[in-house]
């Protein structure tokens, strides 16, 4: 017979497809086992459609009555766009219901096992609960703080250069990194960068892959992440490549009192030591439902993320080549004189991608 984990590892692998697809709604999916056999599976697809455990259901049919259900997250206890899957467990009567992790949504937060148990179906909470965590990690923390999960992004050479001295950086990383960087875009709501970056590169910042590129990945195809560009002093040029790119791309610019702005895409925020508010941009994007955010940008702005604390992971594609002392740096920081003083990361994880390393990392104060 096999075990628990065995089963929600598989509802993991279902979650998975809706990776790309179920913002702002959280990646879930669900496996029905009846006498160590699967007779039903599903994951949800999009926000405002069924809900994993109503796809599964409908699979298994009769044969739910008396089943093990594994979700990977709380089944929700309240109507939102659709009713509550709880009920819908209920009305099968399973044997018990097996769940990866509760729902940080304070609409359900432990309402949904404690109304399946209230009908007499025993709930097992925590199996594979730090993988079904890390699947909804911008879910998660958008729900406990209002804020999105914020990662940056950028291409270095071996000595942790991004671009020569005259700003030239097509391209230091090789083209299958530039290919699962598209991947790390699908999988943001938001791609961040400043005008700099902008003026510079003049980059599209778009998504190009295919249904093909991710199988098993549901409704790829077409879909673009919001761009956002921090421009406040207005210098987006209207033939910017970022604004004839498909999607939708919002400038953020610095408020006047005395300017009205009537584009719906241009949005006004406070200044702070005479940059925009890094903070209420990202409460405003958490207004929006906003999961994840991606900040693709120069050693400026990359610098403002890691000073104001507000990261919560770095991904460094590497190259093998050497740029020099010349080249510019990957951050734009002040001088650091001390070791005491040094701003430390941990690696989460390392791969190769073609020729080059890629680095996750996170910072040491999130440990």
């Amino acid at each position: 017979m096999k075990s628990d984990p065995f089963y929600m590892a598989r509802a993991l692998k279902q979650a998975e497809r809706g990776r790309y697809s179920t913002q702002p709604n959280p990646r879930v999916g669900c496996v029905i086992v009846k006498d160590d056999n699967i007779v039903g599976e599903g994951f949800h697809h999009v926000a405002g459609e069924a809900h994993a455990e109503i796809n599964a259901l409908e699979q298994a049919g009769a044969l739910a009555e008396g089943a093990d259900i594994f979700v990977t997250l709380e089944p929700c206890s309240h109507h939102g766009r659709t009713p509550p899957c709880a009920d819908a467990l209920i009305k099968v009567r399973p044997s018990r219901v097996v769940v990866a992790m509760t729902d940080p949504n304070p609409l359900v937060s432990g309402r949904g096992i404690k109304k399946l148990e209230t009908q007499g179906i025993p709930v097992l909470s925590g199996v594979c609960e730090a993988e079904a965590k890390q699947l909804n990690r911008g879910f998660i923390k958008r729900m406990k703080t209002g804020r999105p999960f914020v990662t940056l992004k950028l291409a270095s050479s071996l000595d942790g250069r991004i671009a020569m001295q005259s700003g030239e950086s097509a391209w230091i990383t090789s083209d299958a990194s530039r290919r699962d960087v598209h991947r790390l875009r699908l999988e943001n709501c938001v791609i961040l960068t400043g005008i700099n970056t902008v003026l510079a590169d003049d980059p599209r910042m778009t998504v190009r892959l295919s249904s093909g590129d991710i199988p098993g990945a549901y409704h790829i195809s077409g879909r673009q992440p919001y761009r956002a560009v921090l421009d406040s002093r207005r210098r987006l040029p209207e033939a910017a490549a970022i604004l004839q790119a498909p999607g939708q791309t919002w400038q953020l610019v610095a408020s006047d009192e005395n300017h009205d702005i009537p584009d719906d895409n241009v949005i006004a925020f406070p200044v702070l030591n005479g940059r925009l508010d890094l903070n209420v941009i990202l409460d405003y994007l958490g207004e929006q439902q906003i999961n994840n955010v991606l900040v693709e940008a120069g050693g400026t702005l990359a610098a403002e993320f890691i000073k104001s604390g507000l990261l919560d992971e770095l991904v460094v594609y590497q190259s093998p080549d050497i740029l020099g002392s010349s080249a510019q740096a990957m951050f734009n920081l002040p001088e650091i004189l001390e070791m005491n003083k040094k701003i430390e990361f941990e690696y989460r994880d390392l791969r190769k991608i073609g020729r080059d390393l890629k680095l996750t990392l996170s910072p040491s104060k999130l440990n």
